[in-house]
C-alpha cells in the first residue's frame, strides 16, 4: 500500500514526536503542569473514544484516537524520565522483554499448536512473574463488572478450570434462569426479596457472559452494539414524532410503537 512507511520513516516520525513532547513540556503552560494523576482521567476518556471509533468502523477516527493514546504514553514516559523512574527507552525495553518472555513458543522451545495453548501459556507465565497467590489476582479491581467477568473466566480457563462442551454452559444458563424466575416471579403480587433476586440475576448474567465467551462472542461488544442500535432507533422515533408535530411525553406507547417499527426497517 502506498501510504505505508519504511522502518526508517517510522523511527524518524517517532523521534519527531519525542522532540515535540520535550518542547511542549518545556514551553507550553498546560503541558508543564500535567502529572500522571492529572492525565489519568484524560487517558481513560481517550480509550473510550478509541473504542467508539472501532465500533463505528471508521479508520480515520481510529488513527486519530490511536495517535492521542500514543501521545499520552509518550507524555507518561516524559514525566517518568523527569522523576527518574523510567523513560521511553526503558519502557519499551521492558515491554519487549515481556513479549519475548511470554511467547516461549516463538522465542523458546515451548510448543503451542493453537490460540488456546498460547493463552494458557500466557496466563501461567503471568502468574509466575507477578507472584500472585491467586490466578485471579491480576484482574484489576476497577474494571467494569461485565469486562471483569470476562477476564475472570478467561483466567480460570487459562489454568484448565472451565466447561468442556458448550451444551454444558448453556444448561448452566438455563439453570440460573430458572433460579432467577423462582426468586422473581413476574406474575406474583407478593414483594420479592430484592437482595436475593439481585444475587440470582448476577449469577444469570455471569453464566450468559460465560456462554458468550464459549462461543467466541464478546459480550461487551455485543451489548454496546445493541446500545447503539437502540439509540439510533429511539432518535428516529424522536425525530419522526417531532416532524409530525407530536411530543413523546404526550403520546401513548401504541403511538410510539408505530414509529419504533418504522425505525427497525431503516
Amino acid at each position: 500500500m502506498s501510504n505505508l512507511s519504511t522502518r526508517a520513516e517510522k523511527l524518524a516520525a517517532f523521534d519527531q514526536l519525542l522532540t515535540i513532547m520535550d518542547e511542549l513540556r518545556a514551553q507550553c503552560p498546560w503541558d508543564k503542569k500535567q502529572t500522571t494523576e492529572s492525565l489519568r482521567h484524560l487517558t481513560i476518556e481517550e480509550t473510550f473514544e478509541l473504542s467508539d471509533a472501532i465500533l463505528e468502523g471508521n479508520p480515520d477516527e481510529i488513527k486519530k484516537e490511536l495517535g492521542d493514546l500514543l501521545l499520552h504514553i509518550v507524555f507518561y514516559a516524559k514525566i517518568g524520565s523527569e522523576e527518574g523512574n523510567f523513560d521511553v527507552k526503558t519502557l519499551i525495553d521492558s515491554l519487549c522483554e515481556k513479549l519475548i518472555r511470554r511467547h516461549p513458543h516463538i522465542y523458546g522451545d515451548v510448543k503451542a499448536e493453537d490460540e488456546e495453548a498460547v493463552k494458557q501459556n500466557w496466563e501461567k507465565i503471568k502468574l509466575q512473574e507477578k507472584g500472585n497467590v491467586s490466578v485471579l489476582g491480576g484482574v484489576p479491581k476497577s474494571l467494569p463488572a461485565l469486562i471483569k467477568a470476562m477476564r475472570i473466566q478467561e483466567k480460570a480457563r487459562g489454568v484448565g478450570f472451565d466447561w468442556e462442551e458448550k451444551h454444558q454452559v448453556w444448561e448452566k444458563v438455563e439453570e440460573e434462569m430458572q433460579e432467577f424466575k423462582e426468586e422473581f416471579n413476574a406474575t406474583s403480587p407478593s414483594e420479592i426479596d430484592r437482595e436475593k433476586a439481585s444475587g440470582e440475576f448476577g449469577d444469570l448474567l455471569f453464566s450468559l457472559i460465560n456462554y458468550a465467551r464459549f462461543i467466541d462472542i464478546n459480550p461487551e461488544e455485543a451489548l454496546e452494539r445493541t446500545n447503539l442500535k437502540f439509540i439510533k432507533r429511539f432518535q428516529y422515533l424522536e425525530t419522526a414524532a417531532k416532524n409530525n408535530g407530536k411530543a413523546l411525553s404526550e403520546m401513548t406507547l401504541a403511538e410510539m410503537d408505530v414509529y419504533w417499527n418504522e425505525a427497525k426497517k431503516q
